[in-house]
């Protein structure tokens, strides 16, 4: 089954019982509740101890190993979004705010979570989490940013290392509850999220996912700078959050967004936001046509059904659209989805002639092509233009898609391989890899391709078998069974991670 990056797709996951993942998360959250355990696991894993005084119960290395784990058990869990022209897109916005921040360790990774929630999240180690459905409600690209940048502020002044340090003398579950309550909640606010965050409140009588007042005001602050040191308006700030605080009126209770259940907003803290951005100029940015293409993706993806998408879409064209480039992209897409391939190649050529080289449009066109059932067409087109971008994260996906519609397995393999290189941690390579390795008949390829896909999805008992499977096929080739090992090995360091 081949999973395409214009519609989010669930990837076929052997999800992890609510009872049997909360265990899991306490295990790591003790692992990490005291001094000596978290000397006795860093000295197993071999971490150097960074020993910052201000933040003495957790090093930045031992952070980034734990935030490592939590990915890869938050991905099992949450549906995530596989789309490499939104995921780029992301990356190279965190990348300039990051470039301006006060953040030392810049090891970042990114999960787009398939929700329409109003959320963004950042944990410990450099995990940044953005739901799709933010991009709904931020209307700019710099509203936008204002939130990522208030995420990366919260890593940079190192807040959950300090606020554990505050609270080490609490019982150890007190830790533990608050990891467990806040991986589920950033799934999707379930119900045994707010059991476990409730327990942990009940425990510390205080909000476990909460920071404090004073790092909230703190990650304003710094967040403010950075956007003013990459060029974006910091009025963009307030804006956000009175759109933020106008969504939580016609919310009650659970329906609250859950960007404001961690992030509690105020009148005053509005209010002392819009007065520091009045210490900078006003920066008069027109609409950014990439962040509008990106929405556009973003409801598409949301939509119910292609149809509902593009009933949206023009119904938006036959208004007033902040930009009807990004609307009439959004109904190629929709049309392209829904298999009207004709439809949406007469609305792509009233949009592409004004900027013919955009790379959105290129691989609108290529999915025309394939809709079309012609992925020779497609190959060719993206073959010219990564002559031009080699590597270019999007278009090879789309290439290697087109590739495999073209029974072209063999090549489609080649270029996957070489792209892993460049994107070892993006799980649906790995995906899509296995797929063509088997219709190439690389069956041992397909098994560690399969095994990388379970391990960057936290389902490591697949993982163990798949490569288990692939070594049992190896004849004769040490240095392919040695890789093979070596992986087994680091499985089962990881498994002993979550599980001691």
């Amino acid at each position: 089954m081949l999973m395409t990056a214009t519609k989010p797709t669930r990837s076929p996951r052997g999800a992890l019982p609510w009872t049997r993942f909360l265990v899991l998360w306490i295990s790591v959250a003790l692992l990490c509740a005291t001094v000596p355990a978290q000397a006795q696991r860093t000295e197993k894993l071999k971490i150097p101890n960074l020993g910052e005084s201000s933040t003495s119960l957790f090093s930045a290395e031992y952070e980034y190993q734990l935030g490592r784990a939590w990915l890869r058990v938050f991905r099992s869990q949450a549906p995530t979004v596989n789309d490499p022209l939104l995921f780029s897109y992301l990356e190279d916005l965190i990348f300039k705010l990051v470039t301006e921040s006060e953040l030392q360790d810049r090891r970042l990774e990114l999960v787009v979570v398939d929700n329409a929630a109003i959320n963004a999240f950042a944990v410990p180690g450099g995990v940044i989490g953005i739901h799709n459905g933010l991009m709904l409600h931020a209307q700019t690209e710099d509203e936008l940013a204002t939130v990522i940048a208030h995420e990366i502020a919260h890593l940079s002044q190192r807040h959950f290392s300090r606020r554990v340090e505050f609270s080490k003398t609490q019982q150890p579950l007190t830790l533990a509850a608050m990891l467990a309550g806040f991986v589920l909640m950033a799934t999707a606010g379930s119900d045994a999220g707010m059991a476990a965050l409730a327990a942990a409140q009940a425990a510390a009588q205080d909000s476990a996912l909460r920071y404090s007042r004073s790092n909230e005001a703190e990650a304003d602050r710094v967040a403010m700078q950075t956007i003013v040191n990459a060029g974006m308006d910091p009025h963009a700030a307030s804006s956000m959050f009175d759109r933020m605080m106008q969504a939580s009126r016609y919310a009650t209770g659970s329906r609250i967004p859950e960007f404001l259940r961690t992030h509690p907003l105020s009148e005053n803290r509005i209010a002392d936001t819009r007065n520091r951005a009045r210490q900078y100029p006003k920066q008069i940015r027109p609409a950014k046509l990439d962040y509008q293409l990106m929405r556009a993706r973003v409801v598409n993806q949301l939509a119910d059904t292609p149809e509902e998408a593009a009933a949206k879409f023009r119904k938006e064209l036959e208004g007033s659209p902040r930009s009807k480039a990004a609307a009439r992209y959004g109904l190629v897409l929709a049309l392209t989805d829904a298999g009207r391939a004709d439809e949406a190649a007469l609305e792509l050529d009233a949009i592409w002639a004004a900027e013919p080289n955009r790379l959105e449009y290129v691989i609108a066109d290529a999915r025309i092509d394939m809709a079309r059932n012609e992925p020779h067409r497609a190959i060719e087109k993206l073959a010219t233009r990564l002559k031009l971008s080699p590597g270019n994260h999007p278009l090879t996906m789309t290439y290697a898609e087109a590739l495999m519609q073209d029974q072209q397995a063999h090549i489609a393999e080649e270029v996957l391989i070489e792209q892993s290189k460049r994107k070892p941690n993006d799980p649906y390579l790995w995906y899509l890899l296995a797929e063509v390795q088997g219709l190439a008949g690389n069956i041992i390829g397909l098994h560690q391709s399969r095994a990388e896909y379970f391990i960057l999805n936290g389902i490591l008992d697949q993982a163990d078998k798949q490569l288990r499977y692939a070594l049992d096929l190896v004849r004769n080739d040490y240095t392919t069974s040695a890789k093979i090992n070596q992986r087994i090995n680091d499985v089962a360091e990881m498994r002993e991670m979550l599980e001691s």
